[in-house]
């Protein structure tokens, strides 16, 4: 879904290969899944190049902040040697929550790749809409939808086996 206030393109493939990052963010989220942590998986690249991936690692952490998006987001400041990620685009799993989304902004990504939108936590195209607010100083090119159908899939798997 295609919100005009986010200036977000929601594009899903289908038959054809994911982009490699966005593979990989979504085997990041399997992993989470399978480690009991709500399955969201993130890769940050610059160029060709992978500078950082998580998955969400609250449980395991007891770190609240310890969402996909923020440890991608440390791993890549810390492999490039400085907080602005100019250059860089983050792929991930699930739309962005407001602290995430936060942080994306703040270290300057050039582009935000996600799969499935979030309609209850998302802060990119639902609920805030962040980068639509006049105070926003720094807005990521978005593109949602990328591998949206597998990850949406996961997390309602996920969540299905916790309400049993």
């Amino acid at each position: 879904m295609t919100h005009a206030t986010a200036s977000v393109k929601a594009v899903e493939v289908t038959g054809f290969p994911l982009p490699p990052p966005m593979r990989r963010a979504l085997d990041l989220a399997a992993e989470a899944a399978a480690s009991g942590e709500v399955p969201v998986g993130a890769v940050v690249t610059h160029g060709e190049d992978v500078v950082g991936e998580a998955r969400n690692a609250m449980r395991g952490t007891l770190d609240p902040t310890a969402h996909a998006e923020m440890v991608a987001l440390r791993h890549a400041a810390t492999r490039l040697g400085q907080a602005r990620l100019d250059g860089c685009t983050l792929w991930v799993t699930l739309e962005p929550c407001a602290m995430c989304a936060a942080a994306i902004g703040l270290a300057r990504i050039d582009k935000l790749v996600f799969g499935a939108e979030d309609p209850k936590g998302g802060a990119v195209v639902n609920g805030p809409r962040l980068y639509s607010l006049p105070t926003c100083h720094h807005r990521p090119q978005l593109l949602g939808g990328i591998g949206e159908i597998e990850a949406a899939s996961q997390l309602r798997q996920f969540f299905a086996l916790r309400r049993r």
